[in-house]
């Protein structure tokens, strides 16, 4: 008896050290794939090759209102943004901010250390923890073991282009607020390689102190429009053009792509131009001027949608903020027009979704207009499903009630499986299905 219970625990305990050997064999396997040119594999934070994936939820339910809780608060920094305060009032109380959701790889420093960034297409500066910092993750960048680090002194010019700068003897140090979080870095250059181009002397925030739980643990790439973007310090080998094709979360095995430059862009794909706000002009504003429900062109007043710099209202593209966000005015007009289309089915809600249905829904598509091109998004773009049950939410919702939020998002989970172009020296963004899952 003793002999078999032994033996059965062992075989126990071989197959945990064999499955953990798979999964981190997996993990290892999801970055070896050879990336090509200046195009960089892209995955969602809760892939089987993130190591940022968090536990396993309790259930569908949970898993769904943990992310809509954290988009909310997204969703209020960037109001923040473009209404210029500091501080977002977040109503629950909670301090707590969805990093962005897709991460890339990127080799820093001589030679190279791997980090996984996390991209944000409404931010600027690159960020990256470093050796000693305060409040970062285990994973930092050891700034002593690069031959190619340089701290920037105070009299360099991007000194005078970072929020907050300081002067500790004659180094460069700046601080600034992400969503809940804050960060203080050394403003610094190093060597950046992405896929297989190496960008010298390039500029970033190399973080000593971070507080909140806003700042993604291995650091950020923003790919704004600012002046220590990607985009800006590398206009003479991208031309500030890239695009991105986001993979579904529930493809947990599979990668997206960013590709940088002009270089294997599309070609047949549909544009609409960006528009610029002088006070957040990191920002990818474009002019959404309609939404379909179906085939039904939702009644929307104009003012809802317009384009306000002085505001700050209209429509940004973010690769961030999880579910689709628009002003009180549009979404109610969409929603009663999706409700209308499901007839006398029995409406229900989960956390701040309040369109759920437990039968089929038979609404086939959602269109977005846009100013010179439709995108006509399939069930999977607009709708969640919950793997336990028949439930299924519209999984778009209204902009938080409480700043009067005066700005729509269009965001990832309706990007999902489309390539988005931004042709910044043209001002236009292009869009095209394309299947990245």
């Amino acid at each position: 008896m003793m002999k078999g219970f032994l033996i059965s625990t062992l075989a126990v305990v071989l197959l945990l050290l064999l499955s953990t050997a798979q999964a981190s064999s997996n993990n290892n396997n999801c970055w070896k794939k050879k990336e090509q040119g200046s195009t960089l594999e892209v995955f969602h934070v809760y892939s089987t090759c993130s190591p940022f994936r968090p536990p396993e939820a309790t259930s569908w339910e949970e898993s769904v209102l943990q992310m809509q809780t954290k988009d909310q608060a997204r969703v209020l920094y960037l109001s923040s943004l473009v209404a210029r305060k500091s501080v977002v009032p977040i109503a629950s109380g909670r301090q707590v901010v969805q990093s962005p959701t897709y991460i890339v790889r990127a080799q820093i420093g001589t030679p190279p250390q791997t980090m996984l960034l996390a991209m944000d297409t409404s931010n600027d500066a690159a960020w990256i923890p470093c050796d000693g910092c305060v409040g970062c993750s285990s994973t930092v960048f050891t700034p002593l073991k690069s031959t190619s680090y340089k701290p920037l002194p105070c009299s360099a010019p991007q000194c005078n282009q970072v929020p907050n700068p300081t002067c500790s003897g004659s180094a460069c140090s700046f601080n600034m607020s992400y969503g809940s979080s804050t960060i203080a870095a050394s403003l610094s250059q190093e060597t950046l390689k992405l896929a297989t181009d190496a960008i010298p002397a390039y500029t970033f925030g190399c973080i000593n102190k971070a507080t909140g739980s806003s700042v993604p643990p291995q650091g950020l790439l923003g790919l704004g429009r600012g002046p220590l973007s990607l985009l800006s310090q590398t206009q003479n080998l991208y031309k500030s053009t890239f695009s991105y094709c986001l993979p579904s979360f529930k493809s947990l095995n599979f990668s997206g792509s960013l590709r940088l430059g002009p270089v294997a862009q599309p070609i047949r794909i549909k544009y609409t131009p960006l528009l610029k706000n002088p006070r957040r002009s990191s920002l990818y504003y474009v002019n959404l001027v309609g939404i379909k429900v179906g085939r039904k062109t939702v009644d929307i007043p104009p003012s809802a949608l317009a384009f306000n710099p002085t505001t700050g209202a209209g429509t940004i593209i973010d690769s961030g903020t999880v579910f689709t966000r628009l002003v009180v005015p549009v979404y109610t007009a969409v929603r009663d027009e999706f409700r209308r289309r499901m007839g006398k089915a029995v409406v229900s809600s989960l956390g701040g979704f309040d369109t759920c249905y437990s039968v089929p829904i038979t609404v086939p598509t959602l269109t977005f207009m846009f100013a010179g091109m439709n995108v006509t998004l399939p069930q999977d773009n607009f709708l969640i499903h919950s793997s336990s049950s028949n439930l299924a939410c519209l999984a778009i919702a209204a902009a938080p009630d409480n700043v009067n939020s005066v700005l729509n998002v269009i965001a990832n989970l309706q990007q999902q499986n489309h390539r988005l172009l931004f042709d910044v020296p043209n001002s236009r963004l292009g869009v095209a299905r394309e299947t990245c899952s």
